[in-house]
């Protein structure tokens, strides 16, 4: 198959990359080698140079070898956005072990079930969250649990008052280090450099990135050195205006995601540039950090774009040193795009990958042709097809629907420990998505939605993302999403969940007149639901899964 439509690349985006023969890591090295003293991490006004940030690796990768981990070794590592996230990620992979990325949120369950099933030895978890590790270690086969504090790198009067703060949220602080708990900055600040040590291989496992969950159990995705290496080149090639040793990225997708990780946290490493780090998104606070920092790249998900431009006093704020960002994880509904580029005078390119691909497959070009509404043309080195639904095998005609597949350096080994499900998600060296999508005749790829969530309602395919766009267009309306739910007569019928924006009052049967006039009759929603809030992963993914479940349960009541 041809590699698809070049002619759409910007400049200087290759269709095919000749990648160095380096793993994961080597990111760091090679940027504090040439860059030593530039700022690495931002943390509420803390810093750390490459130099320094790379003599803390080496001290926790030393640390590590001291206490039995050794190469192929899974190492849990449990922290919001901070440096020891990325002490610990890049620590953990310079010595070949293997990094589990764990939600800082996950309850003990949750905890128990991807330590037992990654097999992870050692944890490294913040300090607040030591007693749910604690409460499940004995049910796993942890043997050392390394805690660390936010404290320990915030700046000097910020660390005076995060006892009061600590208190006042009523944060758990004092863990017994002793025995098999030791403290972070303890282990790093008395282990000697790392010496000679060998690199890991390209094709040596880096990384399980667990799925959501939102389907069935969590699966563990096996991505490898090359996987993500290939990644951060290729989305660092996709913007060839960057200035290497020059950026400031704005870091509040969180690395413990697979979306955060590649573009929030490699990807600037790759490119000598600054992490402005935050641990967790809440808007007032985050439109100061925004305009203080004055970040230049700023990648993010719809939610949070959509926070800001709702924010009141948005306008009082300079949040224009933005010069590019790119939006993935969920659609980014056209309104909410064109209001935060007339805030921030930016382009933002929306993008589109999955875990299995380390994420990124397509994004539109930066300076090139955008279609709004596309996710874009396929990034260097991969292809994409659409198949048919049925077979999966026939390739079907442009602008008709079927299911993407990709195929690149980026995707997967596999699932970890689940041969079948493995199969059947990579067939001949192909990726199956799970998504339903278009191809225009020009390479651009247009989601209609996952395979699971399309509604069949009297015998009509309706496509929910559909119905979301146009709800987002209705000035009233800050967040929708579309679920399908029983319906004796039709099979399923449509209903969607409304958050409106502050102040404003809606009725149901304004919602459905104001659908009729924009939609065919039988994908007009038959049930509204106004919420002050709607449930989402910790990347701003509106759970649409959740919401059906609830009315399930609903209707079996």
């Amino acid at each position: 198959m041809e590699r698809v439509w070049h002619k759409f690349y910007d400049k200087g985006v290759p269709t095919s990359i000749d990648y160095p023969e380096k793993t994961v890591p080597h990111f760091l090295f090679d940027a504090a080698e040439k860059y030593p003293d530039n700022v690495a991490t931002n943390f509420f006004g803390a810093t750390l140079s490459y130099k320094e940030l790379t003599r803390q690796v080496n001290s926790l990768a030393s640390a590590l070898l001291n206490l039995g981990v050794r190469k192929g070794d899974r190492v849990a590592i449990m922290l919001p956005n901070c440096p020891q996230a990325v002490i610990s990620y890049y620590a953990v992979l310079r010595i070949g072990a293997v990094a589990v990325m764990t939600n800082p949120m996950y309850v003990e369950r949750e905890m128990e079930y991807q330590f037992n099933n990654s097999e992870a030895r050692v944890l490294i978890v913040l300090d607040h969250l030591f007693p749910k590790a604690e409460n499940i270690r004995g049910a796993t086969g942890l043997k050392t649990i390394i805690v660390t504090s936010l404290r320990e790198y915030l700046p000097w009067h910020l660390s005076l008052l995060y006892p009061i703060k600590a208190k006042k949220q009523k944060l758990f602080t004092g863990v017994p280090y002793g025995g098999s708990v030791l403290n972070f900055k303890e282990l790093i600040s008395r282990t000697s450099e790392l010496g000679d040590v060998e690199y890991p291989t390209q094709d040596d496992l880096a990384l399980l990135q667990y799925t959501g969950g939102t389907t069935g159990v969590p699966k563990g995705v096996m991505l490898s050195h090359r996987n993500i290496m290939s990644n951060t080149v290729q989305t660092s090639m996709w913007f060839p205006t960057r200035r290497v040793g020059r950026e400031r990225v704005m870091a509040i997708l969180p690395f413990f995601h697979v979306f955060g990780m590649t573009v929030a946290m490699n990807w600037p490493i790759y490119n000598a540039s600054t992490i402005i780090l935050v641990p967790r998104f809440e808007v007032k606070s985050f439109v100061k950090t925004l305009a203080k920092t004055k970040p230049t790249v700023f990648p993010g998900v719809p939610t949070i774009y959509i926070a800001i431009n709702n924010y009141p006093e948005i306008e009082k704020y300079d949040i224009s040193s933005v010069r590019f960002c790119i939006t993935g994880s969920a659609p980014m509904p056209v309104e909410a795009m064109k209001r935060f580029e007339e805030l921030t005078k930016c382009r933002i390119v929306e993008g589109y990958g999955l875990t299995e691909a380390s994420p990124v497959t397509h994004v539109n070009p930066l300076q090139g042709v955008r279609k709004v509404g596309s996710i874009g043309i396929a990034i260097s080195d991969t292809d994409c097809k659409i198949v048919d639904l049925e077979t999966g095998e026939n390739e079907v005609p442009k602008g008709e629907l079927g299911e993407l597949i990709v195929k690149g350096p980026q995707v997967m080994q596999g699932y970890w420990k689940l041969p079948n499900e493995t199969e059947k998600t990579l067939r001949n060296g192909w990726l199956y998505t799970g998504d339903i999508a278009s191809m225009d005749e020009d390479g651009y790829v247009f989601i209609a939605d996952r395979k699971k969530d399309m509604i069949i309602a009297g015998g009509f395919n309706i496509y929910p993302r559909e119905i979301d766009e146009v709800l987002y267009e209705h000035p009233k309306i800050q967040e929708a999403v579309t679920v399908g739910v029983p319906d004796p007569y039709r099979g399923e019928t449509v209903k969607v969940f409304i958050v409106l924006k502050e102040g404003v009052t809606m009725t149901e049967d304004e919602v459905i007149a104001y659908c009729k006039t924009k939609l065919a009759a039988y994908k007009v929603p038959t049930a509204v639901e106004f919420r002050d809030s709607l449930p989402k992963t910790i990347v701003g993914k509106i759970l649409r899964k959740v919401l059906r479940e609830e009315e399930l349960k609903k209707q079996e009541g």
